[in-house]
């Protein structure tokens, strides 16, 4: 699993890679703002929806509670912003390990955007209801983050590289074929996404590295890959 990662964290050096480091640490930055003010507006207003273990943790916690709940979201809520350049990065990526590859077909912008808004969604309510144990009981709280989170990226970010090359039901079940090298490629950029500032990297990070897990899982690659 550290193979993909390795060679991720080598194509960020791409001169290809710097437009996209450039917009995707912009759009983190302003996924990030969006999140705590978005959360600090919900938790400010939580006794309407009837949690009572929310509005407790408010009332213990006030604003600290949207800060740590932004920080956990981040790392998934970054798939709603992977369209905006996944494809030159996957571009990047293949051209400089899988040069044999034919041209990639990617799938629409609004199909890659309402993936992630899927996602983000289905990890907002999630990550609601683990906030709790991850505020006061932080152990299983943590373990239950990165066990949840990691099996949500895994699953959007491989998708969203095998759909540049595969229609969604071959993209998904690649995606089933790689499961636990997805699940565990998931985990260790939702682990990078509670580190400060190094969460700002998962974007291009993850879209970097599911390049390689979708390949070397066999997801399409003919050839053998060249490192």
């Amino acid at each position: 699993m550290l193979t993909p990662f390795t060679l991720a964290l080598g194509d960020l050096t791409l001169p290809a890679m710097r437009g996209a480091l450039f917009r995707s640490l912009g759009l983190a930055v302003l996924l990030f703002v969006a999140l705590l003010a978005g959360l600090g507006w919900l938790l400010a207003h939580a006794a309407l929806t009837g949690m009572a273990w929310l509005d407790w943790t408010v009332d213990i916690l006030g604003g600290a509670a949207a800060l740590v709940g932004a920080v956990l979201l981040f790392p998934t809520a970054t798939v709603a912003i992977l369209p905006f350049f996944l494809d030159p990065v996957a571009a990047a990526v293949e051209a400089r390990h899988y040069p044999t590859l034919p041209p990639a077909r990617p799938a629409s912008l609004a199909a890659q955007t309402w993936a992630g808004v899927r996602l983000a969604l289905i990890a907002l309510v999630l990550n609601l209801l683990a906030l709790p144990f991850v505020l006061f009981v932080p152990v299983v709280g943590i373990a239950l983050y990165l066990v949840v989170n990691g099996w949500l990226m895994g699953r959007e970010y491989f998708e969203l590289a095998a759909l540049r090359r595969l229609d969604l039901s071959d993209a998904r079940a690649a995606r089933r074929r790689a499961s636990g090298r997805a699940w565990l490629a998931g985990i260790a950029l939702a682990a990078i996404g509670l580190v400060p500032f190094g969460n700002l990297l998962v974007p291009l990070l993850g879209a970097a590295t599911f390049v390689h897990v979708f390949h070397r899982s066999g997801g399409l690659a003919p050839t053998r890959p060249c490192v």
